[in-house]
């Protein structure tokens, strides 16, 4: 559960700073202040997990041979469609991410996951441990 948590607040923080890097790329709160902003990015960040978990790996399942065939840049177009989507699942609820294009999503893909690697490269030692 420690492990899930602290994934779930590097996604969220990797996604703030991404929001602060990339135009185009931003947040709705649901409501007016600091906290409803964190509570925000917090289930972004948990929407992105989930779709990142469950509908990445699965196209990356699928699509293998394109990998192989691209040398792994199609996983550049798969990783800002998938932003794309978490901007699309979260904008039913009337708040969350807001990508105002495809190269905004696709930067702003590239950001998030450089970022996240770096934040996760520096709490490593936080993650890896299971009690």
């Amino acid at each position: 559960m420690r492990r899930f948590l602290v994934r779930l607040v590097i996604n969220a923080v990797a996604l703030w700073l991404t929001t602060l890097i990339v135009a185009g790329v931003h947040v709705r709160s649901y409501a007016a202040g600091e906290v409803a902003l964190v509570l925000t990015f917090l289930l972004v960040a948990l929407v992105f997990g989930i779709v990142n978990g469950v509908i990445g790996n699965l196209i990356r399942i699928v699509a293998f041979p394109l990998y192989i065939l691209t040398l792994g840049l199609i996983s550049l177009i798969v990783n800002a469609l998938l932003l794309l989507l978490v901007a699309w699942l979260t904008g039913f609820i009337g708040f969350g991410l807001v990508i105002d294009n495809f190269w905004a999503g696709f930067w702003g893909a590239i950001v998030l996951a450089i970022i996240g690697w770096l934040i996760g490269i520096i709490l490593r030692p936080l993650i890896g441990r299971t009690k």
